[in-house]
């Protein structure tokens, strides 16, 4: 029997994703092989690569003159990349400007690996209250290389609810956790980068949408390995790229478009989310400790109004075991923040999060 897999990454594919892939296991498009053994510059691995990039650029409505990259080492490596290819000089250490909203644990991590490569600046936080609030955007600084946010906040489950006009200067944003979740205007952004293993596929691949313009400015000593230049003038084959999650990662796209694209899995991820948070607003024993108006709609946090803290820590063991034996899985909250989180990505069911919501009326009785 499967279970509901709460997990916010890995996170569950879509059923339909797995039995094709299963079913292609031994034999891809007619090739007699697994696209696990193909060559990256094959005639057999081509096609998908391309296929992937295309549906990519026509669910999300990527501009042409914004470069789709596919690479490795997760959105962790991203917070070294960006600095080092938007705001790095000639003299290590010495970097240029840039502006960071600091919005959760990902993004203080971001701050920190960019202040190595950029002189960074937090122009806003919500650390003061727990992270549980989007912090207002002030405007960027003409000096600034580029002007970074976390769309969505995976821990606590913050989301931005607008995007901030940040001008002539270069919009950078994590999307791991949202992205293709409802409609987005790439042209707003300057970069978007997303670790797959959320929304789009298995971990391994780590999807990167950057605008032309801001390709090639990376200083002669930033490793080859770590320049968007390299990557791009290579359509992401200068090594071998993490073939088979981009082959899944391209399965869950046809299962998107499928559906109707990010317009259609957007109603339904709302749906998902409002049948939630309506449960939390009613129930005695547990709430959302995030402000409502940025709540999102991928990472539903919520802990118990128990304020013994012994006592609390002892109701939130015993709902993830109970949960988990019930077939819900993977509820416990982030290690650093505790509680519980119901990570409910584009491949949750409605039924999944219906089912959620009845074992939390049964506990709580």
């Amino acid at each position: 029997m499967r279970v509901y897999n709460f997990s916010p990454g890995p996170s569950a594919l879509p059923l339909q994703v797995l039995e094709r892939a299963a079913s292609e296991m031994l034999d891809a498009n007619g090739t007699g092989q697994s696209v696990m053994e193909m060559s990256h510059r094959s005639k057999d691995f081509m096609p998908i690569i391309e296929k992937t990039e295309a549906l990519l650029r026509e669910l999300m409505g990527i501009p042409a003159n914004y470069k789709v990259l596919f690479l490795q080492g997760g959105a962790s490596l991203q917070f070294s990349m960006v600095p080092l290819n938007l705001a790095a000089t000639d003299v290590p250490g010495k970097g240029k400007k840039a502006a960071y909203i600091d919005t959760g644990v990902f993004a203080d991590k971001a701050i920190k690996e960019g202040s190595k490569y950029a002189a960074v600046e937090v122009r806003a936080s919500s650390k003061d209250k727990a992270y549980t609030y989007i912090p207002e955007a002030p405007a960027p600084s003409a000096e600034d290389a580029y002007y970074h946010i976390t769309l969505n906040n995976t821990i606590v489950g913050t989301r931005w609810d607008k995007i901030p006009d940040t001008g002539s200067v270069p919009l950078v944003s994590d999307v791991s956790s949202c992205i293709l979740s409802e409609p987005l205007d790439v042209s707003k952004f300057g970069i978007l980068y997303a670790g797959a293993q959320k929304n789009l596929g298995p971990a391994g691949t780590t999807v990167v949408i950057i605008r032309e313009d801001l390709i090639g400015h990376a200083p002669a000593w930033v490793p080859v390995m770590l320049r968007y230049d390299t990557h791009a003038a290579e359509s992401s084959l200068y090594n071998t790229p993490p073939c088979y999650s981009i082959y899944v990662i391209g399965l869950v796209l046809e299962w998107l478009k499928n559906l109707g694209g990010a317009g259609a899995i957007a109603k339904i991820n709302r749906e998902k989310a409002d049948l939630i948070y309506n449960y939390l607003e009613t129930s005695k024993l547990f709430y959302s400790p995030v402000q409502k108006q940025f709540r999102s709609l991928m990472n539903v946090t919520f802990v118990p109004k128990e304020q013994d803290a012994e006592k609390k820590t002892e109701i939130e063991k015993r709902f993830v075991k109970e949960a988990a034996a019930a077939g819900l899985v993977n509820l416990a909250g982030h290690r650093l923040v505790g509680g519980m989180r119901a990570s409910i990505y584009n491949a949750m069911p409605v039924d999944g999060v219906k089912a959620l919501i009845g074992f939390m009326e049964k506990f709580e009785k």
